[in-house]
């Protein structure tokens, strides 16, 4: 898992512990990086981040109200 230097914000997050954020595995979410679908993320050189909003902000995306909803139009 990658270190973030002391003077990043506190608000970016390293993979590990956007998944674990989100409830999902650390491949799960390199692949939807990878093929899309996925939070927005910061690449910073080698290092991929996440800032904490926008994986709420992702997160929200997916409420759906039953099984048959298809995402739009919640009230």
């Amino acid at each position: 898992m990658a270190i973030l230097p002391m003077n990043a914000p506190s608000n970016l997050v390293p993979v590990g512990a956007a998944s674990q954020h989100v409830g999902l595995s650390v491949s799960t979410l390199n692949k939807l990086r990878v093929f899309g679908g996925g939070p927005v993320f910061l690449k910073l050189g080698r290092r991929v981040v996440y800032d904490l909003a926008d994986l709420d902000a992702w997160l929200a995306t997916k409420r759906r109200r039953s099984t048959s909803d298809a995402g739009q139009g919640l009230a």
